[in-house]
């Protein structure tokens, strides 16, 4: 499985499509193959893969403009070393 997208899914996610998003969960968090998830939606395999890659195409693209991941990672980072309390409080905001 690929983190880096899973990760990137989490912030972008809700800008595809339901369809798009059945497609990458099912590929990515159920772990089904694309002939699995063609079956399951009656579509070809060529067309899952298609999608599964315009998604992970987009999903760079949209780090690339916002860097949400980014900042979201170094928000973290920096909090870290914050006060127990504070810290917790901070991350119920993110």
């Amino acid at each position: 499985m690929n983190i880096h997208y899973v990760e990137l899914f989490d912030y972008y996610g809700e800008l595809f499509t339901d369809k798009q998003k059945n497609y990458f969960i099912d590929y990515y968090f159920n772990n089904y193959t694309l002939t699995e998830i063609a079956s399951n939606y009656n579509v070809s395999r060529n067309a899952v893969f298609k999608n599964i890659k315009d998604i992970e195409k987009k999903l760079d693209y949209y780090e690339s403009k916002l860097n949400l991941y980014k900042k979201g990672k170094e928000i973290k980072t920096l909090i870290s070393d914050v006060d127990i309390k504070l810290k917790k409080r901070i991350e119920e905001l993110i």
